[in-house]
């Protein structure tokens, strides 16, 4: 770089750290305001419940009971379509068959498929995992990304440049759309990844065609290894990861996203571009990064992990902002609505288990065991209060893919195939019994103030 660039790239540097220090002093409301105005931040009641704005046939998330205003923590269920997902699980499993594309079938028709519906639905999705003629090269080669969801958000949005009826919100139209979409996800999140491995990572560039008859888990597995091997047990884990995480009722982030922006009329692929946005963040499904950041710190700064003394010191630590990433947070523990359980993590640390046994992995199991365990007495004790908090699916999730040999960056993306089921479901009840575009209010709490000419002006 020239002097005359240097000079000019300092100035700009400077520059926008004065026009950033303007835009946060102007950006900043005083707290008390969300008090005197009785402002539901985040969507939030005062006791923490979500505020009431829409209803929902599809995921039933129930994590307490209100009685005359008392919250009373119990067992989390989660149900789809009103069956308890552990009953989903049972089923499948105790019958060797993979879940997610009759749970995909659920979710989007309200009932769980017979033989026929279900051999019919699998031939549609096969029929769809390939991509349109060119769009690798032209819409994931030619602008490979670092980061996998941020592909895969990009790739939603160029599917409709290869719609031919992209805008038309008839159902047929909307449900043929979402059954692509469900098909093409594992694709266009593994030759994302593929992309980025040889753009960004400098490895070999291997793509390999999703197959026909391969469940869900399997084809992803298959699209992501570069010999495409994999074995029935690694299969059927990711697959039951996919079922638990294909669906959590309408508040959720990137669900309510989704039921916003499809509010407002807007066609299919914009819709589910931005839940896939919401999802990627560090406090939705970008949570399960998090959670594998922080054991990995865990593991490396605990000495024994069979000491509960190091572990809870270590974890105070955390709480009080001075290790880690200094947010106070212990990712993988408490949620928004399960108090006393995480159904999805009961079921995936089962599974977890079995799998650490079997690849010897026990050390790190029992070392998470020991977190779920302790962080509740650590908070309580840093805190200076007492809080119900149980263990979320992301605490096991990171492990699972571990064991599976499934690098970190796939971790949120696989989050984005399995729900991309739930999302598709949430669009069409939304057009069907929606009917009003959403829209909140705001308060507008700045003070009146007069124009100035340009010449008058000193700040």
């Amino acid at each position: 770089m020239n002097l005359q660039k240097r000079v000019e790239s300092e100035f700009e540097r400077q520059y926008l750290s004065e026009l950033t220090d303007i835009a946060i002093k102007n950006s900043a409301i005083e707290p008390s305001l969300y008090s005197r105005y009785n402002v539901k931040r985040g969507l939030r009641n005062a006791d923490g419940t979500g505020v009431l704005v829409g209803l929902t046939n599809l995921g039933d998330v129930h994590g307490y009971v209100l009685d005359e205003g008392e919250k009373t923590p119990v067992e989390g269920h989660l149900r789809y379509r009103g069956i308890d997902v552990e009953d989903i699980v049972k089923g499948f499993l105790k019958e060797k068959r993979f879940g997610y594309n009759e749970t995909a079938y659920l979710l989007l028709f309200g009932n769980l498929p017979n033989a026929e519906q279900i051999t019919h639905f699998r031939g549609m999705l096969d029929v769809c995992r390939e991509l349109p003629d060119d769009f690798m090269d032209n819409m994931i080669l030619k602008s490979p990304s670092p980061d996998v969801m941020n592909s895969l958000a990009r790739s939603v949005l160029a599917c409709y440049s290869y719609d031919e009826n992209p805008d038309c919100l008839d159902i047929k139209n909307v449900l043929r759309q979402c059954i692509e979409l469900i098909a093409r996800f594992p694709t266009l999140v593994a030759y994302g990844y593929q992309a980025k491995c040889h753009y960004y990572d400098k490895k070999s560039l291997v793509i390999h065609k999703p197959q026909m008859g391969m469940s869900t888990a399997q084809n992803f597995l298959h699209m992501i290894r570069p010999d495409s091997s994999f074995t029935d047990l690694e299969a059927e884990v990711l697959d039951l990861a996919l079922v638990l995480h294909a669906e959590h009722g309408g508040g959720n982030n990137s669900s309510f996203a989704l039921h916003v922006v499809t509010s407002s009329d807007t066609d299919t692929y914009s819709a589910i571009a931005a839940a896939v946005g919401s999802l990627k963040g560090p406090k939705h499904g970008g949570a399960n990064i998090k959670v594998s950041a922080m054991i990995e710190d865990i593991m490396e700064g605990v000495k024994d992990w069979d000491d509960d003394d190091e572990i809870s010191s270590y974890l105070a630590k955390i709480i009080r902002k001075e290790i880690f990433d200094r947010c106070g947070l212990i990712y993988g523990m408490g949620h928004a609505v399960y108090t006393l359980s995480d159904p999805r993590a009961v079921i995936l640390r089962a599974k977890a288990e079995e799998l650490a046994q079997s690849k010897s992995y026990m050390d790190e199991f029992n070392l998470l065991r020991s977190i779920e365990r302790l962080t509740p007495e650590v908070f309580a004790k840093v805190k200076g209060v007492q809080k119900v908090m149980a263990s979320n699916v992301d605490l096991y999730s990171g492990l699972v893919y571990k064991m599976l040999n499934i690098p970190k960056e796939l971790y949120t993306p696989i989050f984005a195939i399995s729900r991309i089921a739930g999302w598709s479901a949430h669009r069409i009840e939304e057009i069907v019994s929606g009917g009003r575009i959403v829209r909140p209010a705001y308060k507008n709490v700045s003070r009146h103030k007069p124009y100035i000419g340009l010449e008058e002006r000193n700040c």
